[in-house]
């Protein structure tokens, strides 16, 4: 049974070793795919967000199936990838970034499983697992890889790029970085008491501030990084604890009415 699951997009499978795709059915529906397989010496379950041949937009994911399929395999801690915009002029493109706060833009995905009683309200003050962050953050520093920590990241709807007045906007609510997939999963995970962090990666500066979007780009960085980001992950996925000193594994406690 894995405890750490990756949520990434394509280049990511190559993390695992003997992998095999697990068939796993929730009450949310099925989830996009899941491997499990080994990386070094450690059981991780793999599941490409949008996919396994990339052909979900970020507004058609479903969140609910694939947090809850992880969580059904026993997964207590994941490692989730987002490609985003610069917003903060001091980001560029083949940065990587671990946020450590959101803001919600998105408009019309399922973003909870309590739907009903008991009303359930989770606590996030703190939407990132500070564990997990701080783990991965440290990991970057001793391997010497440049990395941002304390952003706050805009989660838009997609799958069109933000205007140039959207960005605006989102800067002077204090966003550094936007993308299209940062909600609501890390929302899905807290209320499954799953310690949840992103490793982000600026694929371009957002609308307004440079040339036109090109999602060729957004893909020529993003092949660029993944070795990086890789090697992160490896090095992360060694040097995580079996026992969570965290809150997130309370996240229900004192939350339902």
């Amino acid at each position: 049974m894995p405890r750490i699951a990756i949520i990434g997009g394509s280049g990511l499978e190559s993390l695992l070793k003997l992998s095999k795709t697990i068939q796993v059915e929730t009450e949310f529906g099925t989830p996009t795919s899941v491997s499990v397989g080994l990386a070094g010496k450690e059981e991780v379950a793999f599941l490409p967000r949008h996919g396994t041949k990339h052909d979900l937009p970020p507004h058609r994911v479903n969140y609910r199936a694939n947090l809850h399929s992880l969580k059904q395999l026993g997964v207590e801690r994941v490692i989730a990838t987002n490609a985003v915009g610069s917003i903060n002029e001091a980001y560029a493109p083949g940065d990587l970034v671990i946020p450590s706060d959101i803001i919600d833009f998105t408009k019309s995905r399922a973003s909870t499983y309590f739907d009903s009683a008991p009303v359930t309200h989770v606590d996030l003050t703190e939407p990132y697992c500070r564990q997990l962050s701080g783990l991965l953050t440290d990991a970057c520093r001793t391997m010497k890889i440049a990395v941002r920590s304390e952003a706050v990241l805009a989660a838009t709807e997609g799958p069109r790029y933000e205007t140039p007045a959207e960005i605006r906007m989102l800067r002077k609510l204090g966003a550094d970085i936007v993308g299209m997939t940062g909600a609501p999963e890390v929302f899905l995970a807290r209320e499954l008491a799953i310690c949840y962090s992103t490793v982000c990666f600026v694929s371009n500066n957002a609308a307004g501030m440079g040339q036109r979007l090109s999602a060729v780009e957004v893909m020529n960085v993003g092949n660029q990084v993944t070795p990086s980001i890789l090697e992160l992950i490896r090095h992360a996925v060694e040097r995580i604890p079996v026992e969570r000193t965290c809150k997130c594994r309370e996240a229900i406690n004192q939350a339902q009415v």
